[in-house]
């Protein structure tokens, strides 16, 4: 008799390692499939899950990809990326964030998560620590854990804005502790640092110097208080020797799609990076990479122009969802998510009789009782909240609120 190919006979064990056993799917993918097979089954979704763009790439990016084929630039790249694109990150960091780097300093990345996952897997041993400000964005910990190292989850009240203060900073750093993680804007809450918040947390650091910091600045340009994003870096220079400042062009151009990020950072820590992408997934899209570097390069009316409809959006929902009893939104000054609090409906009971007990069961009702998909927060670790992206029409947001509104309604 042959073995079963899963190894399921409950003597045989698991062929999967340990390391990705520990890991779970992402959440927020799980809630789209979801979504999208009752979909198929033919009911009526509204899906507020995914944080995609939903408009096209910008003409002249898409005309510089086109171009780049018809010049023949489809054949592998160096492995850190072209030294074009490359360049125009080094003047991006510079003419946007005040940074300086060298062309040794920056490598392309298979989209911004490719760039921390690599991070982590060239600087974490088993069992160090990354410490991450909760709410967070939901791959963040299994990155973590698939490196062997340990999440540091620290829990930061919407009371605070969802920032971690200096306080819980000090409070959280060990002798195990290898990096601090640091999204601004945020995945899910929009919540931004300034400067004078980075401050705070960098006088921490400067007494920890064996505590590395990594930025995910994907959402930078995601803002809609007319502030110019703060950098950590920018504040305090001096962090600089052990800060991997990790941005790409998916959210701010439109280019999810592209699979293109990018990370800033010591030669050291890059070339590490460089070394172990060369031997799995190797360079990035040589056509993906001149599509970027016309992103970076070119006309940047799209930015202020896609900001201003996401700005619409998100006041108008804003509105809709603080004008239903039982849910409360703070205002998010970035990014292009609303995390609505859900507590007052907790205890209460479905039109059916079933009592919601966690945020995962009021996200549950709103799909099955009124089809509308969103993403409970305790898969971005802090509760009783859930997600909803504004990164859909508004026509969608509309029907997703009124829909809400009235599910939220039955309960008693």
């Amino acid at each position: 008799m042959h073995r079963s190919l899963q190894g399921s006979s409950v003597n045989t064990p698991s062929r999967i390692s340990s390391r990705v056993r520990r890991i779970k799917p992402s959440p927020s993918t799980s809630a789209a499939d979801r979504a999208n097979e009752l979909r198929r089954q033919g009911k009526s979704i509204v899906n507020l899950v995914v944080g995609e763009p939903d408009f096209d790439t910008p003409a002249h990016i898409r005309r510089a990809a086109t171009e780049a084929m018809d010049k023949g630039a489809t054949r592998y790249t160096l492995m850190s990326g072209t030294v074009e694109l490359r360049q125009a990150i080094v003047a991006k960091l510079k003419r946007e964030n005040g940074l300086d780097y060298a062309m040794n300093e920056i490598i392309v990345t298979s989209g911004a998560k490719s760039a921390i996952y690599n991070a982590f897997a060239v600087t974490v041993e088993p069992g160090d620590e990354v410490i991450i400000p909760a709410p967070y964005w939901v791959s963040y910990p299994d990155m973590v854990i698939a490196c062997e190292g340990q999440p540091v989850i620290v829990a930061c009240p919407e009371a605070n804005g969802f920032k971690l203060t200096a306080a819980q900073l000090e409070a959280a750093i060990t002798p195990r502790t290898r990096w601090l993680l640091i999204n601004s804007p945020s995945n899910p809450t929009g919540a931004s640092y300034t400067a004078a918040e980075y401050r705070a947390l960098a006088d921490v650091l400067l007494k920890h110097p064996h505590v590395m910091v990594m930025t995910d600045d994907i959402y930078e340009h995601i803002r809609f208080d007319g502030e110019t994003t703060a950098h950590i870096l920018a504040v305090e220079p001096a962090l600089r020797d052990r800060t991997l400042v990790v941005n790409g062009v998916s959210k701010t151009y439109a280019m999810t799609g592209w699979r293109i990020g990018f990370a800033a950072g010591p030669a050291d820590l890059v070339t590490a990076m460089d070394t172990l992408l060369s031997q799995t997934s190797g360079n990035c899209c040589s056509v993906s990479q001149a599509a970027a570097t016309m992103a970076l390069n070119g006309d940047q009316s799209f930015v202020a122009e896609s900001v201003a409809v996401y700005k619409q959006r998100r006041d108008r929902t804003l509105a809709n969802i603080n004008a239903i009893p039982g849910l409360s939104c703070a205002t998010p000054p970035g990014a292009f998510y609303l995390y609505i609090n859900c507590s007052d409906l907790i205890g209460k009971k479905t039109p059916a009789g079933k009592p919601l007990q966690q945020d995962g069961d009021v996200v549950m009702y709103l799909l099955e009782n009124a089809g509308v998909a969103t993403v409970a927060g305790t898969a971005y670790g802090l509760s009783p909240y859930f997600r909803l992206s504004i990164a859909t029409s508004i026509e969608n947001l509309d029907e997703g609120c009124k829909r809400i509104a009235g599910a939220v309604a039955e309960l008693h």
